[in-house]
């Protein structure tokens, strides 16, 4: 027998090496609940609530390439809709799917719950229209080609698409049959082009550097461009979202370059280069230091994941893949290019009974780190401060650097360690975003998970007082908690739990996390203002990140 509409649409999922779908149960999701609780390939996870599901997915999606949610109509898909946002302003692609009411209450147009309550039914459906790349209401007849289209669309953009499944038709059996879709292929004149333009900047420049971008892990390719620097010498930095894309212990490593917020040596031979390879690299407002990046527009190059663009050239067409793969075989091996060495944080420093500052609290964090470690930073000021840490081998780091929704760390990291249940997870979060979306830290303990929780309560929203012209406004205040305490509450039982307000205090408490062997959370308090540097660099460019 034919397979029902989603059960196909699973299939196909764990096809891609989807095996874990992150959700809320509701009545009109109750036949894709069913089926996933039923498909021996795969789980349901149960969230909090849909958006944290929606997170959870963005930070699983980051480790496997692509996650899945499954709400009901209404108020859970709406709920979801900021994650999916997110991840699709950080192109990755989610599977959203959604129980909708029979297509009998559609028709007759019933006055139901999780409706507005006047019998319009597709209007939920047009509120997704911005934050995916693709939708669909599934039927039986379309039900083959519209999951082959939306699947192909989904890989295509590296962005979320969104399945409707009416509750009546999710158990109807599907019509007619077809063959996954091609993936597109580059048009070959406008790649030799690219490949032929790209050769001779690169060979006549003097200076060069290449700035590896988040797309190319979108897209699973940082084998191929690691190889493409080995075979060129060239050197390479990394920008704030594209942190740890390609290994920072490789030897043509440089640091972190982030326009005028970056380490001087750093921004000089970043900007001052003849060439910038640019690859899947975006310029974003926190990627270019607070748009303070000078890259001459005709000494760059982006290649990006379906064009090309040489100075004021642009080449259409061209696979990200397709024109890496060529360089690394036309680009000549530039052995006389050096750049300069990254740096690492300062010994930490603080001792004993003194409090904890910023000069004590990142390099202890940067030390603390392992190699192939998943480091999941909250957007605010930890994340600035982690950036311009040293990576082991192996590790990466994970910001929400573009959509910078306060509270995606904590789910996020949920999904990262579900979707990678070996690998050591490190969540460091504030005290702020940590309030939006704290109950998900129940569920690492519910499926067996360890992860190393850092809460930094430094009473308040600190990055929005260093942004705000009013640094003590009350706005930025935040109810007290004693987060330390919140492990058992939620029920994570056996837990090595810990409130540190001294840098002895930290140094016990980080001992213990090396060896108890279970979860860790650890509540870190500083002083209201205390702030890695590049942080006040940014207090410093308000002007110009919001272009005044």
């Amino acid at each position: 027998m034919s397979k029902t509409t989603i059960q196909y649409v699973l299939s196909r999922l764990h096809q891609l090496g989807i095996t874990d779908i992150f959700g809320v149960p509701g009545d009109f999701a109750f036949p894709i609940n069913d089926a996933i609780c039923q498909d021996i390939n795969l789980r349901f996870i149960g969230s909090c609530n849909e958006l944290n599901a929606a997170y959870a997915a963005d930070g699983y999606a980051r480790i496997k390439g692509m996650g899945a949610i499954n709400t009901t109509y209404g108020p859970g898909e709406l709920s979801a809709l900021c994650g999916i946002a997110g991840s699709y302003a950080e192109n990755l692609p989610i599977f959203h799917l959604t129980g909708q009411p029979t297509l009998a209450t559609q028709r007759s147009r019933a006055i139901v719950h999780h409706t507005l309550g006047n019998g319009e039914f597709d209007l939920f459906y047009q509120m997704t229209a911005p934050a995916v790349c693709a939708r669909t209401i599934i039927t039986q007849e379309n039900c083959v080609s519209e999951t082959e289209r939306l699947i192909a669309a989904a890989l295509y953009h590296r962005r979320p698409v969104y399945m409707a499944f009416p509750s009546d038709v999710a158990n109807e059996r599907v019509i007619g049959e077809m063959q996954p879709l091609a993936e597109p292929q580059s048009d070959l004149d406008s790649l030799v082009s690219a490949v032929n333009a790209i050769e001779q900047v690169v060979t006549r420049a003097k200076t060069a550097c290449i700035l590896p971008g988040i797309l190319l892990a979108r897209l699973g390719l940082q084998p191929l461009t690691t190889a493409l620097v080995n075979a060129s010498g060239l050197p390479f930095a990394t920008m704030m979202m594209d942190k740890t894309v390609l290994d920072e212990t490789h030897p043509n490593y440089i640091g972190m370059y982030s326009g005028a917020l970056a380490e001087e040596r750093v921004r000089a031979f970043v900007e001052d280069a003849d060439c910038v390879l640019a690859i899947g690299a975006l310029a974003t407002d926190f990627n270019t230091g607070a748009f303070t990046a000078k890259l001459d527009r005709s000494k760059t190059i982006n290649v990006m994941h379906h064009h090309t663009r040489v100075g004021h050239a642009i080449y259409e067409n061209v696979e990200m893949k397709d024109v890496l793969t060529a360089l690394l075989e036309v680009l000549p091996k530039r052995t006389d290019i050096k750049g300069p060495k990254p740096s690492q944080f300062d010994q930490p420093q603080g001792k004993g009974s003194d409090k904890i500052t910023a000069e004590a609290l990142y390099p202890r964090w940067g030390r603390f780190l392992k190699p192939d470690d998943i480091l999941i930073s909250e957007t605010g000021t930890n994340a600035l401060g982690l950036a311009f840490a040293k990576m082991p081998k192996g590790s990466t780091f994970h910001n929400q650097t573009l959509w910078g929704s306060i509270g995606w760390a904590t789910p996020a990291a949920f999904g990262a360690a579900l979707a990678a249940p070996t690998r050591r997870v490190v969540l460091i979060t504030g005290d702020g975003s940590h309030q939006l979306t704290a109950q998900e830290v129940s569920q690492f303990y519910r499926y067996g998970l360890k992860p190393i929780i850092f809460v930094l309560n430094n009473d308040g929203y600190l990055i929005e007082r260093l942004l705000c012209k009013e640094q003590d406004i009350y706005y930025n205040d935040l109810a007290q908690w004693n987060y330390h305490q919140l492990p058992q509450a939620l029920g994570c039982e056996g837990w090595f739990s810990a409130r540190v307000t001294t840098c002895g205090e930290l140094d016990s408490a980080i001992a213990k996390a090396e060896n108890c062997g279970s979860g860790v959370y650890i509540e870190v308090v500083t002083d209201k203002y205390v702030a890695p540097a590049v942080a006040m660099k940014m207090h410093e460019s308000t002007k110009t990140l919001y272009k005044l």
